[in-house]
C-alpha cells in the first residue's frame, strides 16, 4: 500500500472567492500524475491529497462592517482604493496577535488545523505534508508552525480553540510537515518585529525524519521583482539563510500584470510555480514509495 503525499493551500490578502484553489489544484494533480505514470503508478492523481485554507470570511466580515461605517462618516476621494486598501490592509492589520484579543489569529489557525485534519483523515495520519501559501498566507503558516514546535508545558503558544484539532496525529501535530512553497512572502516585514530578524520555522519539522529519514525536505521562495510584497527571504540572516533552501526569482502575471505590483496576483496559476512544485512533490512521493 503506497503512502500519499498531503498538501495544504492557503490564499493571501484581499477578497478571495472560496474556489480559488480550483485551478491550481486541478493543475498539479494533472503535473503531478503525469510525472508518476510515466513510471506505470496506477491512479496516480489519487497519490496527491489537496486541501486548501479558506481564512478569508474570519476577516472578511469586520473589513464590509468597517467600511460601512466610514461611508458614513462624510466625503472621501478615491473611493475605489480607499475600499482596496481596507480589504488588503486589513487583513495585515487585523491579523496581528493581541494578548487581550486573539478571536481572528486564533480563527484562521482554527481553519488551517481543521484542514490538515481533512488531510489527514484522506491521506493517513503519518502523511508527508507540504505547504504552498501566498502573500500573507505564509505569514500564517509560517506562525502556526511556530506555535506547533515552541509549545511546551511553560510556553502556551496555542489556544483551546486550536489545540482540539492537533492531538490525535503526527500529521496535526506538524511532526511530518516537510515541504514549504512560499509565494510573493512578505514575511521579511513581519521579521522587523524582531531582535536580529527573528528566527525561522524549522523545515522540515524537527521530529520529521522519524517518520522518513531518507526525505530531506525543503524550503522554496518564489519572488517577482515587480512585485513589492513578495521578497527574497534567505538574506534576512544566517539562520533563515540556512532554513530556505532558494530564493527563486520568476515573472507572473499576465500581460497586464507581469511587469508591475499587479503580478502579486499571479502566481497561484503560473506554470513557473506549478511545475517545479509538482516535480518537487513527485520526487517526494517516489522517495517514500519506492523504498518499499
Amino acid at each position: 500500500m503506497t503512502q500519499k503525499i498531503a498538501l495544504l493551500l492557503i490564499h493571501g490578502i484581499g477578497k478571495q472567492d472560496e474556489n480559488y484553489a480550483h485551478q491550481i489544484t486541478y493543475e498539479l494533480k494533472k503535473h503531478f500524475a503525469g510525472n508518476l505514470q510515466k513510471l506505470g503508478v496506477k491512479n496516480p492523481a489519487a497519490e496527491l491529497v489537496i486541501e486548501d485554507v479558506y481564512w478569508a470570511p474570519v476577516i472578511q466580515k469586520s473589513e464590509d462592517k468597517l467600511w460601512e461605517k466610514l461611508k458614513k462618516g462624510g466625503t472621501m476621494n478615491f473611493v475605489n482604493l480607499r475600499r482596496l486598501m481596507i480589504d488588503f490592509a486589513g487583513d495585515t492589520i487585523a491579523y496581528q496577535k493581541n494578548n487581550d484579543d486573539r478571536k481572528i489569529y486564533d480563527g484562521v489557525h482554527e481553519i488551517i488545523a481543521k484542514s490538515i485534519d481533512k488531510l489527514g483523515f484522506i491521506a493517513g495520519e503519518k502523511a508527508p505534508l507540504s505547504v504552498i501559501a501566498h502573500g500573507i498566507g505564509s505569514v500564517m503558516i509560517s506562525n502556526y508552525f511556530w506555535d506547533l514546535q515552541n509549545e511546551s508545558k511553560d510556553k502556551k503558544l496555542i489556544s483551546p480553540l486550536v489545540q482540539k484539532y492537533i492531538d490525535n496525529s503526527p500529521i496535526q501535530r506538524g511532526e511530518t510537515f516537510c515541504n514549504f512553497f512560499s509565494l510573493g512572502s512578505p514575511l521579511v516585514l513581519w521579521s522587523l518585529r524582531h531582535k536580529d530578524f527573528g528566527e525561522p520555522i524549522a523545515v522540515p519539522s524537527p521530529l520529521f525524519s522519524k517518520y522518513y529519514p531518507e526525505v530531506k525536505g525543503e524550503w522554496v521562495n518564489y519572488y517577482d521583482k515587480d512585485d513589492i510584497i513578495g521578497y527574497p527571504i534567505k538574506p534576512l540572516n544566517d539562520a533563515y539563510n540556512k532554513v530556505v533552501s532558494r530564493d527563486i526569482e520568476i515573472n507572473v502575471g499576465n500581460i497586464w500584470s507581469s511587469w508591475n505590483p499587479a503580478s502579486h496576483l499571479g502566481y497561484w496559476n503560473d506554470d513557473d510555480v506549478i511545475v517545479p512544485v509538482a516535480e518537487s512533490l513527485s520526487k517526494l512521493w517516489l522517495t517514500i514509495n519506492m523504498k518499499k
